[in-house]
């Protein structure tokens, strides 16, 4: 019989080192399979994650794919601490993309210097009453916020079609699904010439450093590891765990929906059906990567962004599919999840031993 048993104590430092240890295992594998494709391991590996970035073009599209998941993968790390678990960003990113480019469409034709501000405050708010009604469902129903937020997305992803292929359709488009394009004063301005890192990235690099002195310089903060770590002790001191679930759904709902805003004001530039490869989604892997901090979450966004990019060339160099970019994602959410349980906890073989002898 083979089967978990808790350890006494487990080592603090392979807390931090099991990332590691799963992107070399990621690695390893990736070459088997690629093998298995009949193509040179060390050839696609190189092409995976050394060649997207062999240049400083490639090193600012890293820079623009890590932006969205960075942001939301803070958001999201801050409610895992807590045990609020947030898998909706996905469609919290879309009713940020909606209410911010809504702004934008109904004043197409400005040139204000507030449209933007004030698209970005739509884009917030948008994420964040997308995360309020899960937030509402499990605080006055106690309905599971994973399923809630997981099923808001879907209707979020409908809307934002309806949207573009209905009352929102630009009407010199040729009657392709998409919007207007945003106006000039409706898209963040760059800030390196000859690249496409927008303004949104320097915010999430903020977002970082501000997640961080939440975390660990604040009383909300001190009450959400408390709540995640300790529930029965959180209440016996009065930290209320329905004020945590609140919290933590408005803020990864508002910093979703401010990436899904950098998007279609950043790329983009105007709504279309998809928006998002998956940013929300991949984000979960961010969080898990970078150990719910705010710091590693940083470093882990630009590991993950560094799959789409090399996914992307993989399909363009090597003939691969399109699916290699989740697959890699998808391995490595695996090897993170393994040793976490193997920090936590070491595998016996054999009976169980009771009171009355072994079995």
């Amino acid at each position: 019989m083979i089967r978990l048993e808790p350890r006494r104590s487990h080592s603090q430092a392979m807390v931090y080192l099991s990332p590691v240890l799963a992107i070399v295992m990621t690695l390893i594998v990736g070459g088997i399979i690629f093998a298995f494709m009949g193509k040179n391991p060390l050839e696609a590996l190189y092409t995976f994650f050394i060649l997207p970035i062999s240049d400083s073009y490639g090193v600012s599209e890293l820079f623009v794919k890590a932006t969205p998941l960075v942001i939301i993968a803070v958001g999201l790390a801050m409610g895992f601490r807590a045990n609020v678990w947030n898998i909706g960003a996905e469609g919290q990113l879309t009713m940020g993309a909606i209410f911010g480019g809504g702004l934008a469409l109904y004043f197409y034709d400005s040139q204000s210097v507030f449209l933007l501000p004030a698209m970005l405050v739509f884009g917030a708010i948008g994420g964040a009453l997308w995360g309020a009604i899960p937030a509402l469902l499990r605080t006055r129903f106690n309905a599971n916020e994973i399923l809630t937020s997981l099923m808001l997305t879907y209707v979020a992803t409908l809307f934002l079609s309806y949207l573009v292929h209905g009352p929102w359709r630009n009407p010199e488009g040729f009657n392709f699904p998409e919007s207007r394009p945003f106006p000039d004063a409706g898209l963040l301005p760059i800030i390196y010439d000859g690249t496409r890192v927008h303004l949104g990235t320097a915010i999430a690099v903020f977002v970082v450093i501000a997640g961080w002195l939440l975390l660990s310089k604040s009383l909300i903060g001190f009450q959400l590891r408390v709540v995640g770590k300790a529930p029965q002790a959180a209440r016996h001191v009065g930290f209320r765990q329905k004020r945590m679930v609140w919290f933590t759904l408005l803020l990864s709902g508002g910093l979703s929906g401010l990436a899904g805003l950098f998007e279609v004001a950043g790329p983009i530039g105007q709504l279309q059906p998809s928006i998002s490869p998956g940013y929300g989604f991949t984000a979960i892997i961010v969080a898990f990567l970078g150990r719910l901090h705010p710091v590693g979450v940083l470093f882990a966004g630009l590991i993950m962004a560094l799959t789409y990019l090399g996914g992307e060339l993989a399909q363009i160099s090597l003939g691969l599919p399109s699916a290699v970019t989740g697959l890699f994602q998808g391995i490595l959410l695996f090897f993170l999840l393994a040793c976490d349980v193997l920090t936590k906890y070491r595998i016996r073989v054999g009976s169980v031993a009771t009171k009355g002898g072994a079995v």
